[in-house]
Order: structure tokens, then sequence, then C-alpha cells
């Protein structure tokens, strides 16, 4: 629902209002292109010799913004060390990016005694800093900055979604969807004849 903020209308945030996103979970995510506009790569059938192409039938050809854009993300965990992450699957399809990320407990999440030895949780209501918003952020800007320099004009939607993932069965499933995501292109919601 749209509300009103500063006299101009705003979409209300799609972050599920009582969880603390900086908190230890695991979290699929994804960040389409603006107008889901195609500028990481195609689609392309697999050649029988291809080895990353095992047991699919197509496969993602990045382009020179959709490599940097799998680069950049391979980057997150060396860029934020202190946030204790973990990559799991991931794929840059031709107009939008899907991964897991997994935030583990660290320095901005944990439950510490203070003086009086009573239990407080870090940055729950903190700067916006050290949470997947942060991770998501980061990464978009990125890839922004190196379409910039290279002279693409290229932009991300202005949002992200986001799924806490918590059971293994549910990981297993997301997983699965992302590996088969080249796959599955022509099904999917994002694909645009």
């Amino acid at each position: 629902m749209s509300e009103l903020y500063k006299n101009k209308f705003r979409i209300s945030s799609a972050r599920l209002k009582t969880w603390d996103y900086g908190s230890s979970g695991m979290y699929f995510i994804t960040i389409c292109t603006r107008n889901k506009e195609y500028f990481f790569g195609d689609i392309v059938e697999c050649d029988d010799l291809e080895t990353q192409c095992i047991a699919s039938l197509q496969r993602m050809q990045l382009n020179e913004l959709g490599k940097t854009a799998e680069t950049e993300w391979l980057k997150t965990c060396e860029l934020r060390p202190d946030m204790n992450l973990e990559l799991a699957e991931y794929i840059v399809m031709p107009n939008h990016f899907h991964g897991i990320i997994s935030i583990g407990d660290n320095q901005h999440n944990t439950i510490e005694a203070d003086s009086n030895s009573a239990s407080y949780q870090k940055n729950k209501f903190g700067p916006q800093s050290k949470n997947l918003a942060a991770v998501v952020r980061g990464f978009k800007s990125a890839v922004t900055t190196f379409a910039r320099k290279s002279d693409t004009p290229f932009d991300w939607q202005t949002r992200f979604h986001d799924h806490i993932i918590r059971t293994h069965d549910e990981y297993f499933r997301i997983a699965n969807y992302i590996l088969n995501n080249p796959d599955n292109w022509q099904e999917d919601k994002f694909y645009i004849k």
C-alpha cells in the first residue's frame, strides 16, 4: 500500500517488519534490472562438449556486464569479513540475479552482556549498514559503477525481493530453482520475448 511521506506517495517496504535483516539467517534474493531489460547476456543451447552443461540443456552466456555482476557477487564475503557471510547457489540471468546468502553470527548481531549482566541484541535498531540490504546495496552499486565507467546505459530496479529460508527442504527447493533457471527460462516470470 502506498503512503504519503513529505507529501509524496511511496511504496511500503517489502521487508518482513518483525525480522532483523542483520541477524543470522539464510536468505534468497532476487534483483531485477530496470524494466527487466536484458543486460547480462543470453540463454544459449548447450554444446555436448561443454563441461558446465553436464545436466542442463541450456546455459547462461554472460556478456561483460554479466561477468562483472558475477565477479562482484563473488567478492561479497571478502569485502565484508566482519559479517560472517557465506554464498551458496546463485545465477546471473539476462535481466535478473538470484542468489542465496547466509549471514552468520557476528559482532553486529550477537547477544552480549552489558555491565548489568542483562542481554541485548546489537544493531537491532542501529544504523542499517550491517544487514542484507547493505550487502545488496553494495553489490548493486559495484555493478552500476562498472556500467557507468564503460558507458553502458544500465540500471537496477530500485528494490529487491528477499525470502528468509527457514528449513532444509526450502533451501533445496530454492537451490534447485536457481540451478535450473536457464533450462526453465522461457517459462520464467522474468522472461520477455
